[in-house]
């Protein structure tokens, strides 16, 4: 049976619309500036301190958050990010509201050259990830042992902007009571680094605890996919209760 041309054709804009096809973002920006989440990353994080250049910390953190929010895989997936003018358009009307015009100057000062892109590169992104990652702890991995490797400055005080918006949480929903649900994900990687997991493939194996009256999650720790769930359990919980408000 021949088919012929349907009744409609394909043409191509030449001008940039402005359209967004990730319209949901812009709530978790709202929450984000209710909550004090950018204050938070601003007083505890340090990694791109006053005296770098370009991407500050809160940049990095939210650009990070939006991309999982996204379904992003990989960090490679924030270009998908930047090439969406319209959420670019509302990252750049958000990005310095409520600031003083000082801090506003102090930002733009951050820049050498003209800054040409919304969102990090996955290039910048990799580069602060590796700040919270401490290579000398590798030297200590035991062949088919598990091994968790302690966590560095930048990562233990990343857990407190996590502790900040928990409290927030709290305080517009008060409970008394703290249930906590602890388990791993098995969570399948082609990585040359994945070790195998339990279940006979290569995996990591992050390790979350999810606290129910709030549906949070109030702690997490990433592993590898060899660390059984039961490792180091006890320190895990003495650490997520370290993460809730008093009371």
């Amino acid at each position: 049976m021949s088919q012929g041309v349907l009744p409609f054709q394909y043409q191509e804009q030449s001008t940039a619309a402005g359209l967004t096809a990730l319209a949901g973002l812009p709530t978790y920006l709202d929450l984000a500036q209710a909550s004090g989440l950018r204050d938070a990353i601003r007083s505890h994080l340090t990694v791109r301190g006053q005296g770098c250049q370009g991407w500050t910390d809160s940049q990095m953190v939210m650009a990070l958050i939006l991309l999982n929010l996204a379904g992003g895989d990989c960090v490679s997936d924030i270009d998908r990010l930047e090439a969406d003018e319209g959420l670019c358009r509302v990252m750049q009307k958000v990005e310095h509201h409520g600031l003083p015009r000082r801090e506003r100057r102090t930002l733009e000062r951050r820049w050498r050259k003209e800054r040409s892109r919304t969102f990090p590169s996955p290039s910048a992104v990799f580069r602060y990830l590796a700040a919270f990652h401490d290579p000398t702890q590798e030297a200590q991995r035991q062949p088919h042992t598990a091994f968790i490797p302690a966590a560095n400055e930048h990562l233990r005080v990343l857990g407190q902007v996590n502790r900040d918006f928990v409290a927030f949480v709290q305080s517009r929903s008060p409970q008394a009571q703290a249930t906590l649900d602890m388990d791993a994900t098995l969570v399948g990687s082609q990585k040359e680094q994945a070790l195998w997991c339990y279940q006979q493939y290569q995996a990591y194996q992050p390790f979350n605890t999810y606290r129910f009256e709030q549906d949070l999650v109030v702690h997490s720790e990433f592993r590898d996919g060899n660390v059984l769930a039961g490792h180091q359990q006890l320190r895990l919980l003495q650490e997520a209760l370290a993460q809730l408000p008093e009371g």
